[in-house]
């Protein structure tokens, strides 16, 4: 856990001000800056997030909490490999999304991915090698007037069928990359392109 050494040189080295937030917090979203000033945003709509997360999300309180703001950061996964991309009927929403959801307290977005993907799907999902590789943003309205600050990430699974948890939507598949941008919402098809590249480069 950072502490406020940690933080007030998350400060000065991402020049992020963050003065109410949990050094935890801080730290966070100081490193998410960071890494989108530095992005290529893949489309106009990926642009229009990074503006407005870097405007928004260094002012919240608490960030990561869906109780604490209506804007707040959320975590999902583009979950890739050799059958293509998997992706699942969302209940509420009735489109082919991603899975993802709220991050907990103290969580990491990257862990909170995994977790997610896990529950969601029900299958066995790994990070690259390497770490854990940010690689999409979306903004987008959620429930109740929320404001979802999505952070995804890119996550590899081997050949076996999902198998949703109890309580999730029960229809979730493979689908080829040709398959999955005409059926996914458009802000996902955005990551799918950058999972679909990452995937390729990794299997090189």
């Amino acid at each position: 856990m950072p502490d406020e050494h940690d933080v007030r040189d998350a400060h000065e080295h991402y020049g992020v001000c963050v003065p109410t937030m949990s050094p935890h917090d801080a730290h966070v979203v100081a490193a998410l800056c960071a890494h989108f000033r530095a992005a290529t945003p893949v489309d106009e709509r990926e642009r229009g997030s990074i503006d407005e997360f870097l405007s928004v999300v260094p002012g919240l309180e608490a960030p990561f909490s869906e109780q604490a703001d209506i804007r707040h950061v959320t975590a999902s996964a583009l979950v890739v490999g050799r059958r293509g991309v998997v992706l699942h009927l969302h209940k509420r929403l009735g489109l082919w999304l991603q899975p993802g959801g709220h991050i907990d307290d103290g969580e990491h977005p990257a862990d909170a991915a995994v977790r997610e993907s896990r529950e969601e799907l029900g299958m066995s999902v790994t990070h690259p090698p390497d770490g854990p590789l940010l690689i999409h943003l979306d903004v987008h309205p959620g429930p109740r007037g929320h404001r979802h600050f999505d952070v995804r990430y890119v996550l590899f699974a081997g050949d076996e069928d999902p198998r949703p948890g109890e309580g999730e939507s029960p229809y979730a598949r493979w689908f080829t990359p040709e398959e999955a941008y005409d059926v996914a919402d458009a802000g996902v098809r955005g990551g799918l392109t950058v999972a679909l590249r990452t995937y390729v480069r990794y299997r090189e």
